[in-house]
């Protein structure tokens, strides 16, 4: 598994976007089922071919403009043949609280042993009871039944963004809230702590928060955070990654956003995110209402409204918005449909979903280039491609 370590740098939403982390879609979308989706966090079933198509194609838009694509299961499966990230994943993974101490024995000895392809696929795909080789004396399985999960699947690592986050020259292994998506940190911590390609990379510490998700953090600039307080990330863990980011130097103010706790806006990246250097594209009904409170070392201060504070931290006169949709239904649908969710590859360069096309007009109007991706089926679990994209390194702003 030898492997040149990836540099890795994040200092801005906009700079030139050079390495990136996604997830391809796999067998861990067809577990869904009108039964559980609610429960994994979807809201549909999504064609599992067309999303993996939809997907390459967004992978081939990066490519096509320079930039270096990593897939979490292909670093997974290397990861896996090292044995302290087996045990990581597993332990996570078979905990007796979760499938009872016989079951948990029988499992660890067995998921230890298996190559890592095929490990790596109960780890995203997960384990039902009927695929458990009989599981003697295990009230676990003899209660369950056959479909039932002793392995939760995890639909929700396509959208790499959230289960890690890269923050100046250190990574977070972030703290999900909802439990549908605590053991994906498993995964990308076994990642970046056990691949030679990203094992080098310093640690932003979130241990102990309460709730931290990668959608809330916006590295607006350098030394310049914003994190969303809402659904997935409390106050608590925007303490603990202010606290983090301060004593090592990554950042030196941390905006802290509340929004609406609903699943519409279950993000700050699902209400606003930068297109340009001193540009935003950002839902209407909030861009003039939402508040910041400026954490710094000093201590923390507000309510302030957002675009002017973020404004003043980053040197600006004022940043540029640009509303989602045309009129407030548009802007409504759009804004469900992830039309404020872009992934800027560069200053004014940025990849969106091909159907909000209102949103995409009034972008390419301001100036902003639009590089457009179909998203049906990807867009089932509510997140756009910034949602589907960990970047790994961007070029610094000059």
């Amino acid at each position: 598994m030898a492997a040149t370590a990836t540099p890795v740098g994040v200092t801005s939403e906009v700079g030139r976007l050079r390495t990136v982390l996604l997830h391809r879609p796999g067998p861990e979308l067809e577990r869904l089922t009108p039964r559980n989706a609610a429960d994994l966090l979807f809201d549909g079933l999504p064609w599992v071919e067309r999303a993996q198509h939809e997907h390459d194609a967004f992978a081939e838009t990066l490519r096509g403009r320079g930039v270096e694509v990593l897939l979490l299961r292909d670093l997974l499966v290397e990861a896996l043949a090292v044995p302290a990230a087996r045990t990581l994943c597993v332990d996570a993974a078979v905990a007796p609280g979760q499938v009872g101490p016989a079951l948990a024995a029988r499992l660890h000895e067995t998921l230890l042993a298996m190559p890592p392809e095929e490990l790596a696929t109960v780890l995203t795909a997960g384990l039902t009871v009927g695929e458990l080789a009989a599981p003697v004396g295990s009230l676990v399985a003899a209660l369950g039944a056959p479909t039932d999960f002793v392995v939760p699947p995890l639909p929700n690592l396509l959208f790499t963004r959230d289960s890690s986050v890269v923050v100046g020259d250190r990574v977070a292994v972030t703290r999900p809230s909802l439990a549908a998506r605590r053991r994906e940190v498993s995964l990308t911590a076994a990642v970046w702590r056990h691949h030679p390609r990203l094992a080098s990379a310093p640690v932003l510490d979130t241990t102990g928060a309460t709730g931290i998700e990668g959608g809330d953090i916006l590295v607006l600039g350098a030394g310049v955070l914003a994190v969303g307080v809402g659904q997935r990330t409390s106050a608590a863990g925007v303490e603990t990654l202010a606290a983090q980011a301060f004593s090592t130097g990554t950042a030196h103010t941390v905006l802290a956003v509340p929004i609406a706790q609903e699943r519409a806006t279950m993000h700050l990246d699902t209400v606003c995110t930068m297109v340009d250097v001193d540009a935003v594209v950002m839902y209407p009904l909030v861009a003039r209402t939402l508040q910041a409170w400026t954490v710094t070392a000093g201590g923390v201060r507000g309510p302030a409204p957002f675009l002017e504070v973020a404004a003043e931290a980053l040197g600006l006169e004022r940043l540029r918005v640009v509303d989602t949709g045309l009129d407030a239904v548009t802007a409504e649908r759009e804004q469900w449909d992830d039309g404020n969710n872009t992934l800027a590859i560069a200053p004014g360069l940025v990849v969106a979903y091909e159907r909000n096309v209102q949103t995409n007009a009034r972008l390419a109007d301001a100036g902003i280039e639009v590089l457009p991706i179909a998203g049906g089926e990807l867009g089932s679990g509510r997140g756009g491609p910034r949602c589907l994209s960990c970047p790994v390194l961007r070029d610094p702003l000059s």
